[in-house]
């Protein structure tokens, strides 16, 4: 089923790693829609997976000099999505105008493959730590989660639970509380203060301390924070981003960037944060309403809350409809 939200189809949707479209045609489902991804020599490509002949999954095909193969009947169509073969035609027969698959608009950035369904091409996010050569980024995900985007990025811009859920982790439930910080709003920006969390073993030193947060909301399925070290002025930036596959399914990507040496290897990188996201997954996939109250007054916030509630008049604005109510 067609998740219809207008705003998030014309949004760019992480589709899938770069690394994962190799050489046969890929499948991803984005926003209910079924899409195959193919690589040639100019790059990657993405259409509707849907043969325009008989409906076959042109994922189920293959690419042959630059064309993907439809498996059913062989129709070749190129990058544009322009059949260039019907082999079933007789020699000089022309190839019927209509004879097209439907394309969509895609980019790779920042290792992953990203896609706009409306095709309007919108301006593409920045995020200048995967290009800044003082950095280290590991790419993490997928990780399927049955609940809907706004409840998972939600999750990653709540600081309050992280000495509960991830106690001993991020924080301890001795020092539970949060000091008020501010949210700024600057152009399309959308940031907090920094936000000081106790951490038991923030550096590896075995040394408890605070460390400060910065969360920001880049677009509504894209989100990230930055935790700063004040003694040697290390930081870690977790980008996270959310495919929405379907009705309270999506699969979770992030980029983790450092800018110092962690002493671990990109799988030791990889298997923490999996670790620490298996602990939100179950509280995420259990909330009610599954769907994220826009009205403030729905649910009880506090001033610990302030990125939450920013992140919610954020979507209400600009008429997110998917996970929300």
């Amino acid at each position: 089923m067609l998740l219809e939200d207008n705003v998030l189809r014309s949004d760019w949707v992480v589709a899938c790693k770069i690394e994962d479209v190799k050489e046969e045609p890929l499948q991803v489902t984005v926003l209910g829609e079924r899409v195959v991804f193919f690589r040639n020599e100019n790059g990657i490509h993405s259409f509707k997976d849907l043969c325009i002949h008989r409906g076959a999954a042109l994922s189920l095909g293959c690419v042959k000099d630059g064309n993907l193969v439809c498996p059913y009947h062989g129709w070749e169509y190129d990058s544009a999505g322009t059949c260039t073969k019907i082999p079933q035609l007789p020699e000089g027969r022309a190839i019927p105008l209509k004879a097209k698959a439907i394309k969509y608009t895609c980019k790779e950035a920042y290792g992953f493959v990203w896609i706009n369904l409306n095709n309007n091409n919108p301006k593409f996010f920045s995020y200048p730590e995967y290009t800044d050569n003082n950095y280290r980024n590991v790419l993490w995900g997928p990780q399927e989660v049955n609940a809907n985007p706004p409840r998972i990025v939600e999750n990653f811009l709540d600081v309050s639970h992280l000495s509960f859920i991830h106690e001993g982790f991020l924080g301890v439930q001795e020092h539970p509380v949060i000091g008020d910080y501010d949210v700024q709003i600057e152009e399309d920006r959308i940031f907090s203060d920094e936000i000081a969390i106790f951490q038991p073993d923030p550096d590896g030193s075995g040394q408890s301390k605070d460390v400060f947060y910065t969360y920001e909301i880049i677009r509504p399925l894209t989100v990230l924070f930055t935790k700063r070290d004040p003694d040697t002025n290390n930081k870690m930036t977790i980008l996270l981003t959310i495919l929405p596959i379907e009705e309270r399914k999506s699969i979770a990507y992030g980029i983790m960037s450092f800018n110092y040496e962690t002493g671990t290897t990109d799988q030791e990188i990889i298997d923490f944060q999996d670790m620490i996201f298996s602990q939100d997954k179950p509280i995420v996939e259990n909330q009610k309403p599954e769907d994220l109250p826009l009205d403030l007054q729905v649910e009880l916030s506090l001033k610990c809350d302030r990125m939450s509630i920013a992140y919610r008049q954020y979507l209400k604005k600009l008429g997110v409809k998917l996970g929300t109510e």
